[in-house]
């Protein structure tokens, strides 16, 4: 079977010694019994005659110390024993990376394998992420060699199937582990939950969980992990409760879990009991913990704690810094964003492509375009290609900052462009004005293979409308369902609306909100109410703003659409009238704001703000420029009239 094991695999093996010159092959599954000697013996001969060369094959750490042992042996002739071989597999197993050519080579020496030498083989290959399944040949002949597997045997194989998510084989080792009565073992039962976890199969987990009455920790995380991870968050949670009511006390491990688990939820209650949890029994707040408490409370839009917790930790890694900025960025937190990235770099952390997809997010959001453009040279000062998620990022930068040209050039110069690539200079397209560039975009994603998602049709619908192409902009909807098989969803329909009132269609696009299969949302209600406005149908926007109103009534934006609406029709009565029940109401209008950026720091000011430190030089200035503007417009109308 052995024999048939190489065949079947082909296994040469070829290991060369640069240090003693000495190339050795194995041929014919044999080791080669002597060779050349070395003019200069490595520094460790000299220790020789103090360890046994047993001792020191045990003793090694990696697969060139094992070459080198052996090739010690080679030359020394010494004879080569059954001990020696199992020692060599021995070995072999317990390297970090798995060897299992080389130990298979020594393995077929062997004449009477024990049922350790089979455990320490097939350890081997479930180590290896190319050919972990292949153990499953030399478990069988250890089967037909009468030998019983035990405790160790069925995890080996068990991890194996984790690594090749093989459900099917593991299935099969569970199996068998029920009929050898292995199944109570905690080991096992531990290593076949996460077989089970790591295959997408909760019900499984949970029902290997309940079939043993042993329980540890491992086995615990095991089933909150396996929870978490397949989108059970609250069992997830529930779990671990359960599992502190049997007095069995958290590790770091599990806690990180758990706050993953929170996050998810975005619970902020939950997060701080087991940040609670944490402290009361006094577990190591390594780093681990650190980054998962900062991403649970800024996930959960606690950004105040986030940087408590950020601040207290004594160790941090890239990951800490990547947890502040991309959460910071979800939160809309853009400013403190770019904050925490300048601290980062004045302490001289690297980022990596996690850090500068955060960043140009916040860019993005903020129109700060210098800041993009410093990241696109850093990227290729740093030899970092746009490519995958940073190039994606960056064309969305440019695109959101005004910089179409320099977008369209990272997108050419993209290698491998996806759904996500097309969809955001699609969208760019159609943000800056270019809605037949977009529609022309659009028309090449069939050919490339890559099926649009719902986010490129809202940019495809918003360039027909921008283009007032009413009938193709309606062909591009209905082949979201009929073509695509994608459900359109308030946005599809809401640029739909916006299609129809940015032609005049006020009517249509009143029937068409009317008949839809959807309920409609704010924007949905909105866009007709601007359509209304934009083109002065006054009782029409009046019911509509009735609607708005029901959905919104905290909200402005209805009243001051209505307001101007009715202005805009001479009926200043009734805008009068909207305005007295916005006051009565208590409502104030969102003053309008606008930023800059100098020195790669954003400026944002507000109508009437006075809170920037220079802001009575800058009113100064204003009226300055008032006055010139005044008289320059005075001096016009003389020269107009004389």
């Amino acid at each position: 079977m052995r024999k048939r094991l190489f065949q079947v695999r082909k296994l040469t093996c070829s290991f060369k010694i640069q240090r003693l010159g000495i190339i050795m092959k194995v041929m014919s599954f044999s080791f080669p019994v002597s060779s050349s000697p070395s003019p200069t013996p490595p520094a460790y001969d000299l220790q020789l005659h103090k360890f046994s060369f047993i001792d020191r094959l045990k003793t090694c750490k990696s697969l060139e110390e094992l070459r080198q042992i052996h090739t010690q042996i080679i030359k020394s002739n010494f004879h080569q024993t059954q001990l020696l071989y199992t020692t060599i597999i021995s070995s072999c197993s317990v390297f970090h990376t798995s060897y299992p050519d080389y130990a298979l080579s020594a393995f077929q020496h062997l004449l009477n394998p024990t049922i350790d030498d089979y455990n320490a083989i097939i350890r081997c290959f479930s180590n290896s992420k190319s050919n972990s399944l292949d153990g499953f040949l030399l478990y069988n002949e250890m089967l037909r060699n009468g030998l019983i597997p035990n405790n160790f045997t069925i995890p080996f194989l068990l991890k194996a199937c984790a690594l090749s998510r093989a459900i099917r084989e593991g299935m099969q080792i569970h199996a068998q582990s029920i009929k050898l009565g292995l199944v109570l073992d905690v080991y096992v039962k531990n290593t076949l939950m996460r077989v089970y976890a790591v295959c997408g199969v909760i019900e499984a987990v949970r029902k290997v969980f309940d079939g043993s009455p042993q329980s540890d920790l491992v086995s615990w995380t095991t089933l909150i992990q396996g929870y978490v991870k397949m989108g059970f968050a609250q069992e997830g949670i529930q779990a671990f409760f359960d599992m502190c009511e049997t007095n069995l006390q958290a590790d770091e491990m599990t806690i990180v879990i758990v706050l993953s688990a929170c996050a998810r939820l975005g619970d902020p209650h939950l997060g701080k009991r087991i940040h609670s949890y944490l402290n009361e029994n006094k577990l190591n707040r390594d780093v681990f913990v650190g980054n998962a408490l900062v991403d649970m409370y800024l996930k959960c839009g606690d950004v105040e704690l986030a940087h408590k917790v950020f601040n207290e930790m004594r160790m941090k890694n890239v990951v800490s810094w990547n947890s502040m900025i991309s959460g910071l960025t979800q939160q809309g937190e853009y400013k403190e964003a770019l904050s925490v990235f300048r601290k980062m770099q004045n302490i001289g952390v690297k980022p990596d492509s996690v850090t500068l997809v955060g960043v140009l997010n916040s860019c993005a959001n903020l129109g700060v375009l210098e800041m993009g453009k410093w990241l696109h040279a850093y990227m290729d000062m740093n030899q970092i290609r746009a490519d995958g998620f940073i190039g994606n990022a960056l064309v969305d930068m440019y695109t959101k900052c005004g910089s179409i040209d320099e977008a369209f050039k990272v997108f050419e110069g993209m290698r491998h462009k996806d759904v996500y690539t097309f969809t955001a200079m699609i969208v760019g397209f159609a943000m800056n004005g270019q809605g037949l560039s977009a529609l022309d975009l659009f028309s090449e994603m069939p050919k490339m293979g890559i099926k649009p998602d719902e986010v490129t049709f809202v940019g495809v619908l918003s360039a027909c409308s921008h283009l007032g192409l009413v009938e193709e902009g309606l062909k591009h909807f209905e082949s979201m369902s009929t073509v695509y098989n994608l459900v359109p969803q308030a946005e599809h329909y809401g640029c739909v609306v916006d299609l129809f009132g940015r032609s005049g269609l006020v009517r249509e696009a009143e029937e068409f909100v009317r008949n839809m299969p959807v309920e409609p949302d704010e924007f949905i209600w909105g866009a007709l109410l601007s359509s209304c406005r934009l083109h002065g149908y006054v009782e029409l926007g009046r019911s509509v703003m009735e609607e708005l109103i029901k959905i919104e009534p905290e909200k402005d934006g209805a009243y001051i659409l209505m307001s101007n609406l009715y202005s805009s029709a001479n009926r200043w009565g009734d805008a009068l009238q909207v305005r007295k029940i916005m006051k009565q109401r208590r409502m104030k209008k969102i003053p309008g704001c606008s930023s800059i950026e100098l020195g790669g720091v954003v400026y944002e000011f507000q109508k009437g703000d006075k809170s920037h430190p220079k802001s009575k030089e800058i009113y100064l200035l204003l009226d300055d420029i008032t006055n010139h503007i005044k008289d320059y417009g005075h001096s016009m109308l003389a020269n107009v009239l004389s």
